[in-house]
């Protein structure tokens, strides 16, 4: 039985993943710092620990690992404007850490980085610790021989999305809002466009990379359909919108049109964001 480290494996990506492990026999292992994340995420068959990976350098206290899932940071652009440093250090020097822990122990690595990439490495401070978070991978495969492959993800929804507070998602948000019954807010006028992708299609992806060991790649991980914003709004069917002054530092419009996935995972996202909020309406609106 392989036994796999997932970092962040109390928050949403994390807990999907787990989840899937842990259904296909594998022993699992999660380290949190529960700062986005939730005990009532808990897999049963999972070990948890509360830990923060920017302070860990040794791993070998937690276990004996087959393969490493770093998935845990500090998400979302708007809130690193105001902690750059704290961003860094939960981005870059946890990645730092844990990749030079997997290349002196030959531990594959999937790494988490970002789409956000795209719209430029001095954007925001997420998105420059993320850019720099993969920059250490690529160096330490370069130097150090450290199996690793790099994957990106574009708007990821689904079950165990955050919906409230500074770190939630779109979708989540508004789902809260709905529930509450307060109006969905969109930024700025609405025609920005984003490539949502389901959660599930996201695991899929990475288990994938691990069970064809497709080492030494960047895997764009999108749907390649975008929505506007206002698009979105609409699917959910719901009156009660407010607009609001734009965000500073996001891309106008994202959209994954790599086919690097396909190629070598045989990876194709199923799921279509307009079913998913059709069925969501059902359950929330009869």
């Amino acid at each position: 039985m392989k036994t796999v480290l997932v970092t962040g494996g109390a928050g949403f990506v994390g807990t999907n993943l787990i989840k899937r492990l842990l259904q296909q026999g594998y022993e699992v292992v999660s380290i949190d710092n529960y700062s986005t994340g939730f005990i009532s995420n808990h897999q049963l068959g999972c070990t948890y620990y509360d830990g923060d990976v920017s302070e860990i350098i040794d791993y070998s206290e937690y276990g004996k690992f087959d393969i490493v899932y770093h998935l845990a940071a500090i998400a979302r652009i708007q809130p690193s404007f105001e902690m750059p440093l704290e961003y860094f250090k939960a981005n870059a020097t946890a990645t730092f850490n844990i990749a030079m822990y997997c290349a002196k122990n030959n531990i594959p690595l999937q790494f988490a980085g970002s789409s956000s990439h795209h719209s430029g490495k001095f954007k925001n401070p997420y998105t420059f610790a993320k850019d720099v978070s993969e920059e250490i991978v690529i160096l330490c495969q370069q130097i150090y021989g450290l199996k690793a492959s790099i994957t990106r993800f574009y708007n990821v929804y689904g079950p165990h999305h955050l919906k409230t507070g500074g770190y939630c998602t779109l979708i989540g948000k508004w789902e809260n809002a709905i529930e509450s019954g307060n109006p969905i807010i969109i930024n700025g006028d609405g025609t920005k466009r984003r490539d949502f992708t389901h959660i599930a299609d996201i695991v899929n992806a990475l288990l994938l990379i691990q069970t064809k060991e497709s080492w030494g790649y960047i895997f764009e991980l999108g749907r390649g359909i975008n929505f506007s914003i206002k698009e979105v709004a609409d699917m959910f069917k719901y009156d009660n919108i407010e607009y609001a002054d734009d965000k500073p530092g996001e891309a106008v419009n994202t959209l994954c049109e790599d086919i690097l996935a396909k190629e070598i995972l045989d990876w194709e996202p199923k799921i279509n964001l307009i079913d998913y909020i059709n069925k969501w309406n059902t359950t929330h609106n009869g």
